[in-house]
């Protein structure tokens, strides 16, 4: 079943989110280059992306699903805009989107 497994916030500053949410509430963070970390609690994680030319303008809900092609397909035959093409990162592939109302998100299989 698929289920929302991350969130990804847009961020100017990896080390000053580190800090807050660390601090907040005493998350600790894996480093995955100068501009993306992430928790790694294995439940719902969330990351921070400060590279502008990856980040999303809002948060970026990402759904995990068994199958990412019959989830592209799914996706656009409900009526989802492809916002962007499946591609490879460290832990998996994934693809973004829009819903109906313009809600960005991105679907998510590990790997």
């Amino acid at each position: 079943m698929s289920r929302l497994n991350y969130l990804e916030l847009p961020v100017a500053d990896t080390t000053r989110a580190k800090a807050f949410y660390g601090a907040a509430f005493g998350w600790s963070f894996a480093d995955y280059g100068p501009t993306y970390a992430a928790t790694t609690s294995g439940d719902t994680d969330v990351g921070f992306q400060a590279d502008p030319a990856e980040s999303t303008v809002a948060a970026l809900p990402v759904i995990a699903v068994d199958d990412l092609e019959t989830a592209l397909e799914a996706v656009t035959a409900a009526g989802g805009h492809v916002t962007r093409p499946i591609f490879a990162f460290p832990g998996g592939r994934r693809f973004h989107f829009t819903d109906p109302d313009g809600h960005e998100l991105a679907a998510v299989v590990a790997g």
